[in-house]
């Protein structure tokens, strides 16, 4: 997403830019698996799947005087997930507040939804006192943060709880710990432990309720609309061109070298993938130890017909240790006995296009550390988690019968679609005071190159590295202003090795 927004950016801008892609299609970890039992088989998005920050996209539609929803068939969701405990237990959280808060209320007592609430204001005035200087900019020292926040507004700086972790925090405003795992589980959309995490991931309570949207064809047309919008800027892509090299030429950039032999000269390259996949030459901060590594995870696609829970287009069922599923993942690097499980019934919500007793789509997945290069998981393994991980959800009502074998992927097999890192899906992982902090900047530590992508700032998701992608464009025509207007061609290898 990274290297398809700074496309468009660029190509709007006047550069000569190329897309050099390995896989067939964009989108990098955005992507579709086929699965079910005969073709036609059904394609399933097989990574991220929840849409937020739609202003990022409309900014980045907007600037090109577009309009997203010209592009892309969105549709806001009021439920924004169904959560369920395999001890008893169904909670919805919706899209509006109080409507919430009254669930809440009947889930847990009154005083859970007044805790709800407060935990929403706060939410609220974290990211409002983050979104620009953090989120929308470059990345900043803790000294840069302040300095843009501005000493007017330390107060709020402070109320971001920077050095206190997602958990306690948690347990500050929840006495009913299913709800500290639900909102708990926040930390997980950037590969974190709720243990560990700052309790400024909070704000994606907030990001959340300013909007989740679903998305007509699946997610991957994101992707699909970011692309066509960079061609129609004059951007050209080549798929199946897997980068082996970043040229260096007389301390500098100077193009990349395919796979296949080929040599493509450039004034600056854009690398969209792993920051661990570079050179230390290149690469302008330490490579991500295995200790450090966000979450992996192993997923399941497929198609099947399901029964005895009903489902919504987000569901994640809990067990009844969620502490212990995370000391499993980084300390022991191990899967927990009973993971949490996220599922994803594409055909539901309001874009669904689900039909009772047929097979529907799913993405199922739990958490694993990301020692997909070290200890990839044998098949006896990888039965043993189906079973644990369906077991759960049967557990809580839900019935599931697939029609053929899942696709299933492990940390080893993302370690082969993004090289260099151990599987890990979200880069570097954000824990401690200065988690936010560690992850490198646009910039390459070789003049004419530049970063953008999950592991790069802002951070990994879709909004988030659409944004890094925006941050890399605009710092590398800074740097070329006062130059020619036009240069040689920008190759930008989106999810390339390197």
């Amino acid at each position: 997403m990274g290297g398809l927004a700074a496309a468009a950016d660029l190509a709007r801008a006047g550069v000569d830019v190329t897309v050099c892609e390995r896989a067939a299609t964009c989108g990098g970890k955005m992507r579709q698996v086929m699965a079910g039992a005969a073709a036609p088989y059904a394609p399933v998005d097989g990574g991220p799947t929840v849409f937020t920050m739609r202003w990022i996209f409309d900014g980045l539609f907007g600037d090109a005087g577009e309009r997203l929803e010209d592009h892309l068939g969105l549709l806001p969701a009021e439920t924004l997930a169904r959560h369920a405990w395999r001890k008893g237990g169904t909670l919805d959280l919706f899209a509006d507040v109080a409507r919430s808060a009254d669930a809440i209320g009947a889930f847990a007592g009154a005083a859970e939804a007044r805790a709800y609430l407060a935990f929403c204001a706060r939410s609220r005035d974290i990211y409002r006192t983050l979104a620009g200087p953090f989120i929308a900019s470059e990345r900043p020292s803790p000294l840069d943060l302040m300095a843009r926040v501005g000493l007017r507004r330390m107060p709020d700086m402070w109320r971001t709880m920077p050095m206190r972790t997602l958990w306690s925090a948690l347990g500050d405003d929840f006495r009913d710990p299913r709800l500290r795992q639900l909102f708990g589980r926040y930390a997980t959309y950037v590969g974190a432990s709720p243990l560990s995490a700052p309790a400024t991931l909070m704000l994606i309570a907030h990001v959340e309720q300013d909007g989740v949207w679903l998305v007509n064809g699946g997610i991957h047309q994101v992707a699909r609309a970011i692309q066509h919008l960079a061609e129609r800027q004059g951007a050209q892509f080549r798929f199946g061109a897997e980068m082996q090299q970043i040229l260096i030429e007389h301390g500098r950039v100077a193009g990349v070298l395919l796979a296949n032999g080929e040599r493509l000269a450039a004034d600056a390259v854009v690398f969209n993938g792993d920051i661990s996949a570079l050179t230390d030459e290149a690469r302008p901060v330490p490579v991500t130890a295995p200790q450090a590594r966000s979450l992996s995870a192993v997923t399941w696609c497929l198609a099947a017909r399901t029964s005895g829970f009903d489902l919504e287009h987000h569901n994640v069922f809990f067990a009844e240790d969620y502490a212990r599923e995370f000391d499993a993942i980084f300390r022991q690097r191990r899967i927990t006995e009973a993971p949490t499980v996220y599922l994803c019934a594409q055909d539901r919500g309001e874009a669904g296009t689900f039909q009772p007793g047929t097979p529907e789509r799913l993405l199922a997945l739990i958490n694993a550390p990301a020692d997909g290069d070290r200890a990839p998981l044998d098949e006896g393994a990888v039965a043993d988690l189906t079973a644990r991980a369906f077991g759960l959800m049967q557990d809580c009502g839900l019935s599931i019968e697939a029609s053929g074998d899942p696709v299933v992927t492990t940390p080893s097999g993302f370690h082969a679609l993004f090289p260099a890192t151990g599987g890990a899906l979200y880069g570097r992982v954000n824990h401690g005071m200065m988690g936010s902090f560690a992850r490198a900047g646009a910039r390459g530590r070789v003049p004419g190159l530049y970063l953008a992508g999950g592991s790069v700032h802002p951070g990994p998701g879709i909004p988030m590295a659409t944004m890094s992608g925006r941050i890399a464009a605009a710092r590398l025509l800074a740097d070329w202003s006062g130059g020619p207007a036009k240069r040689r061609a920008v190759h930008l290898p989106v999810s390339s090795s390197g």
